[in-house]
């Protein structure tokens, strides 16, 4: 049931809730971030294909509940 993040390295091994919250929050909000963002190596994802990439790391590389909280606000990002 815990994610695991950004994969722990055996030196931090820190995992789920041991995460700080300020950082389980970050790691959603960066991944949408570079999702949309125009890179010199891809093309910017639409706010959809975005979405759904984020709800397929849903348990395994964020939080659960994070990844609800930002899907339940998700369409006033895209909005804005």
């Amino acid at each position: 049931m815990f994610f695991v993040g950004l994969r722990p390295t055996p030196r931090c091994g820190v995992k789920g809730e041991a995460i700080p919250l300020p950082a389980r929050l970050m790691a959603i909000i960066d991944a949408y971030d570079a999702l949309i963002s125009k890179r010199p190596y891809k093309e910017p994802y639409s706010h959809e294909e975005s979405m759904k990439t984020i709800a397929a790391g849903k348990g395994t590389q964020f939080d659960p509940v994070v990844t609800e909280l930002f899907e339940a606000v998700a369409d006033k990002l895209a909005a804005a």
